[in-house]
């Protein structure tokens, strides 16, 4: 497999990233459990043995729990935290008594959330600092001087962004003096816009598709890392569809089953590694916080490897519910 954008930046090699949104108990914020944290150990174990090295955050994540925890995994394991590479995210402000959810990239919010990332982590640094959602608000200039401000008190060593388009990239990058290295972004097989977008082009049914143009394209050709949230679609394909599930979803997920017991290998990696085959080099965010699950992926880089374009275009099929053009 061709080495991804990152690699090539000498940042990362990890194929897979693990997501910890789903560490730190509930949404609700409340107390850590005993349970938590050692839900947070099995899964940042279980992350490590099959070869990740890279952690995904964002301060909202179990509203800040999510880093906590974390942050005592690294406490309990002091050699950690330098064979690691830690990635976070801020931007999003849910509401409260006085004010309504909204985005917010303003210097000041930057700076204070990166503060607050690193007092729940517990390290001096992270390695990248993606702005989570786009803010109609931002002011590149404001952003530049946050990123400058970080960068030069040894906070942060690299920015990226999530869920942006090209145009939105371009804007933010005019101003910065280092490239933007990642863009997180929604892709799957259950998630197949971004897909669509260059497949319709010419086609009536494609003014449906609703995925920004030249997203993939931009990043491919700036070495930007496309990052997959959401990779494994909540287990949609990987897990046994549901009785109740759209027939496109059974077919797909006995077609995952298929590869998988030819291959031998697990559905997950057979998921992980249609992604992975792309030519974007696309690294997978995976959130499961199960170390059963987790561990069902680390196959992913050889199936992406040995997939052949004819397998890789029977699922996307499947998975569409309609054939080719």
């Amino acid at each position: 497999m061709k080495i991804m954008p990152l690699e090539r930046r000498g940042i990362s090699n990890s194929r897979i990233v693990f997501g910890c949104m789903g560490l730190g108990g509930d949404w609700a914020g409340n107390p850590l459990t005993k349970e938590d944290y050692i839900t947070a150990e099995k899964a940042v174990e279980a992350a490590l043995s099959i070869g990740i090295t890279m952690f995904d955050h964002a301060d909202i994540y179990k509203r800040g729990n999510a880093e906590t925890v974390f942050g005592q995994v690294l406490k309990n394991r002091r050699d950690l935290r330098d064979q690691i590479i830690l990635q976070s995210k801020c931007g999003i402000r849910f509401q409260d008594e006085q004010d309504p959810q909204r985005f917010d990239f303003s210097k000041n919010h930057i700076l204070s959330s990166v503060d607050g990332i690193l007092g729940r982590l517990g390290v001096e640094h992270i390695d990248i600092l993606l702005l989570h959602r786009p803010d109609p608000l931002m002011e590149p200039e404001e952003i530049a001087e946050a990123f400058n401000t970080l960068r030069s008190a040894g906070k942060v060593r690299h920015f990226g962004v999530s869920n942006m388009t090209s145009a939105q990239m371009r804007f933010i990058q005019n101003s910065l003096p280092e490239p933007l290295v990642v863009n997180q972004l929604e892709l799957s097989l259950a998630r197949l816009d971004w897909i669509e977008q260059g497949i319709l082009v010419n086609q009536k049914v494609g003014a449906s598709v609703n995925f920004a143009d030249g997203i993939l394209e931009h990043c491919q050709m700036n070495d930007v890392q496309i990052q997959a949230w959401g990779p494994l679609a909540k287990g949609k394909f990987s897990g046994g569809a549901a009785e109740d599930a759209p027939e496109t979803v059974k077919k797909t997920a006995a077609l995952v089953q298929k590869l998988a017991t030819e291959k031998e290998t697990t559905p997950e990696a057979i998921v992980l590694g249609w992604l992975m085959k792309h030519p974007a080099r696309i690294q997978p965010v995976i959130g499961t916080s199960s170390a059963q699950r987790i561990v069902a992926c680390e196959d992913a880089v050889r199936i992406a490897d040995n997939m052949t374009r004819e397998e890789w275009y029977a699922l996307l099929e499947s998975s569409r519910g309609l054939r080719m053009p």
